[in-house]
């Protein structure tokens, strides 16, 4: 029942979602917005203009999402009472024991979560995580937040999110920071997801080390420095010299090394 409901969400959850996300949704790629920041630091190396980015990471993002933020979220998409009950019956409730030494203990009622595998969870999941989305929008909107705005036509750039993995971009101000921390603070309370400050990280372009000494300890997460690694590709690098991409081509090489010829055609092995 899962597979079919996933089905029929994935035609038209593409028309939901906006741009900035572009995780499990057809025609978009992992590498969308790693392309999308990599112009947005360009373009502020380029003018001088001062960009901050916050790189926001999440605890336990899966297993900590509110089911009743959930129901909140499917109603604002404008999914029927029926479609948001079929969620109900195929998220909601279930119990689970664990092991220990062999043997199981009692069974834990199951309060919050997406059940990993399902194949309902990862659209379901950036739908919860479209909450923050809209906050951020919304607080751009009311000048509350002041994105960065990028090329002679200034399109402007405040998030970037594949799933979980999240960037928040604007000017380097103290207004931006207190909205950030409010918005992040408040999405947390909302849809469970708790942000791990400690791990996320707060760097930027042509930006004072004092002004990120100051956010630094305002946000209570760590200063990253630029160029640095999203999705598990570079940021901020220079894409023509070699030394930016050895480190994803020993990857490469180190896989196809663990791979050995033994499940390998001849064929194969010519290729490789």
């Amino acid at each position: 029942f899962s597979k079919v409901l996933a089905s029929r969400l994935a035609r038209v959850i593409g028309t939901l979602i906006p741009k900035t996300q572009s995780a499990f949704l057809k025609g978009r790629q992992l590498v969308d917005g790693v392309v999308a920041i990599n112009e947005a630091i360009d373009f502020a190396k380029k003018s001088g203009k001062e960009c901050m980015i916050l790189k926001v990471d999440f605890e336990k993002a899966y297993d900590s999402v509110d089911w009743g933020f959930l129901d909140y979220m499917l109603g604002r998409f404008g999914f029927s009472p029926k479609w948001r009950a079929w969620m109900k019956s195929c998220v909601c409730g279930g119990n689970l024991s664990v092991l220990v030494n062999g043997c199981p203990t009692e069974e834990i009622q199951i309060r919050r979560g997406l059940k990993q595998g399902d194949p309902l969870a990862p659209l379901l999941f950036i739908l919860v995580v479209e909450g923050l989305g809209g906050l951020m929008r919304r607080a751009v909107e009311v000048n509350k937040f002041r994105p960065f705005l990028v090329g002679g036509v200034e399109v402007p750039v405040s998030l970037l999110q594949y799933a979980d993995d999240t960037l928040c971009i604007g000017e380097a101000t103290v207004e931006n920071l207190w909205v950030l921390k409010a918005v992040l603070r408040g999405f947390e309370m909302a849809s469970g997801l708790k942000v791990n400050f400690w791990k996320s990280c707060v760097m930027g372009v042509n930006v004072t080390n004092e002004f990120l000494v100051m956010a630094s300890d305002f946000l209570n997460c760590r200063i990253g420095r630029t160029p640095f690694k999203y999705l598990g590709l570079p940021v901020g690098a220079n894409s023509r010299k070699m030394s930016t991409w050895e480190p994803m081509m020993d990857v490469i090489k180190g896989r196809l090394n663990s791979w050995g010829n033994k499940y390998v055609s001849l064929g194969g092995r010519i290729v490789l």
